[in-house]
């Protein structure tokens, strides 16, 4: 058992099976997870473009945050570009490329934006509680950032790896996404933390959709209590309110 898992625990999962036999499994699961889902390149860009990027993305489709987010960059160029723009600028400008929750995101952009030219020196902190101190980042993005931006090993837990993880009996049903990130990174080796989050989006948008997964084509089913019957969307926090807050 590694040093962390001895401030996790077994109980809240709905099957038994030891530390050994959940680490080995997730390792398999990994494996085939990059084997199904590759990529040559994982990162997006530079750590600023990567945090703005994620900034935009909360709440929003893919296809819409990278088309707004390639959009602002031509526009403003640059962070002092950005720092320098009024906010009610910024704001109009996600208001008019449809962009949720505009005015609060504007404002993170701008003011994120100025403290890291003022307090960092133009220079995106690389530790995740630096970056949660930005306005608009929390431990999610700070992830992102730090796995996408810089190249470092971290797991970013979106929706989609929240939901997998908890199918496949990575981590209890009923825990925080924060938890979630504890039990993965106990469990998964860590030269392979950077590939976790991005498998697992390829995964969930393709097969283990959040209604109706494909669980017969999956080629993880062999390893999966929740294909298994081991695991129900009832159990799993948050899962009756996806439908309630899909266009929130």
């Amino acid at each position: 058992m590694g040093a962390k898992s001895q401030s996790l625990s077994l109980e809240g999962f709905t099957f038994e099976e030891s530390w050994e036999e959940k680490r080995k499994r997730a390792e398999k699961i990994v494996e085939i997870l990059m084997k199904t889902h590759p990529r040559e390149k994982l990162l997006i860009g530079d750590p600023y473009r990567t945090l703005v990027h994620c900034i935009i993305s909360q709440r929003m489709r893919d296809e819409v945050t990278y088309r707004v987010w390639e959009e602002l960059f031509r526009r403003y160029k640059d962070i002092k570009t950005i720092a320098s723009t009024p906010v009610e600028d910024m704001q109009e400008f996600l208001r008019k490329q449809g962009v949720g929750l505009w005015k609060t995101k504007g404002e993170w952009i701008v003011k994120a934006s100025q403290l890291i030219l003022e307090k960092y020196d133009g220079k995106v902190p690389d530790e995740v509680h630096e970056l949660m101190k930005l306005p608009g980042i929390g431990r999610k993005c700070a992830n992102i950032v730090l796995a996408y931006g810089f190249g470092r090993q971290a797991i970013p837990v979106d929706t989609h790896v929240n939901r997998i993880s908890k199918r496949l009996g990575l981590a209890p049903p009923r825990v925080a996404p924060e938890k979630v990130e504890e039990y993965l990174t106990e469990l998964i080796p860590k030269e392979k933390w950077i590939y976790v989050n991005h498998a697992m989006v390829d995964h969930g948008r393709s097969i283990c959709r959040p209604i109706n997964p494909k669980c017969e084509e999956c080629p993880l089913k062999e390893l999966c209590p929740y294909a298994k019957g081991l695991v129900k969307d009832e159990d799993i926090k948050g899962s009756g309110k996806k439908k309630k807050t899909a266009q929130s």
